[in-house]
């Protein structure tokens, strides 16, 4: 039997860079780190693990000084996701700082009708300006793969931590039960064919 031969990313293809951005060239974009997703109908796959390696990313973006932005989705009043009762706040182990900017979203695309570019353009982060976006959140296949779609649609270097990210396993068109771990790979490669760069941690990214 032939062994499976990897197809050339368009990244190649169209020759852009998929070299880690150093972490003291980039900001810190925290996507969805909820409540929500530790417990309940939304809880994920290895959340707590991927909470503790989003911990230890924003301990070394804040020792660095890079801009850190934080963004939670708000579902409304008596969902997961509401950002006014303690299961949609940010996770104590992650929460903003003070100064640390928060952009509400609806959408899984953290861009779309939201203030995040502007906040980004408020810092000095254009694409123009050749800033990196580093990504870290929930759920993988969906909010962080859309957001790292949504950035460099709008220009910008969106590169992903893994083990900052998680997401959970789900039914798939056929019927059969998609695992986690396979998602999870999916949505990782998906972004790696095209949108961004993929490290496996924060210590992959250079100072």
């Amino acid at each position: 039997m032939n062994a499976i031969r990897p197809s050339t990313t368009l990244r190649d293809v169209i020759g852009l860079d998929s070299r880690p951005p150093r972490l003291a060239e980039s900001a810190l974009i925290m996507i969805d780190f909820q409540n929500t997703y530790r417990t309940g109908v939304m809880a994920l796959d290895g959340a707590e693990e991927a909470l503790a390696a989003a911990a230890r990313l924003l301990d070394r973006a804040r020792t660095a000084g890079i801009p850190v932005v934080h963004v939670v989705n708000d579902g409304g009043e008596g969902t997961p996701y509401d950002i006014r009762a303690r299961i949609g706040a940010v996770s104590d182990e992650v929460a903003p700082a003070d100064g640390e900017p928060v952009v509400v979203k609806r959408f899984p695309n953290s861009f779309h009708a939201t203030e995040l570019e502007k906040t980004l353009r408020d810092l000095g982060i254009t694409p123009e300006g050749g800033t990196s976006l580093v990504l870290a959140g929930f759920m993988t296949h969906m909010c962080v793969s859309h957001t790292a779609q949504g950035a460099f649609n709008l220009g910008y270097r969106p590169t992903v931590v893994a083990d900052a990210t998680a997401t959970r396993a789900l039914t798939a068109p056929d019927g059969s039960v998609l695992p986690a771990a396979v998602l999870q790979t999916a949505a990782l490669t998906t972004i790696t064919d095209l949108f961004g760069t993929v490290v496996p941690t924060a210590g992959a990214l250079p100072a």
